[in-house]
């Protein structure tokens, strides 16, 4: 399954900082846009991995887990 999400990248002096309005925690930066978004990739993958942990971390034992997948 892919993943697709909005990278909004703006410059800002000498940087470029990107952010994703579906994930908004997930921020990044780089010197020029290939490494704004290869930075924010890396950024929107954390935020929903430490979501998913935080998730798990709280699911009961009796619940039932199952992947979905979204076409």
């Amino acid at each position: 399954m892919r993943n697709e999400f909005t990278a909004i990248i703006e410059q800002d002096g000498p940087w470029f900082v990107g952010w994703c309005p579906e994930i908004p925690e997930a921020k990044g930066q780089g010197s020029n846009v290939e490494e704004c978004r290869a930075s924010l990739s890396d950024a929107i993958a954390l935020v929903l991995d430490d979501r998913r942990q935080d998730a798990l971390r709280r699911m009961p034992d009796t619940a039932l887990r199952e992947l979905v997948t979204i076409a």
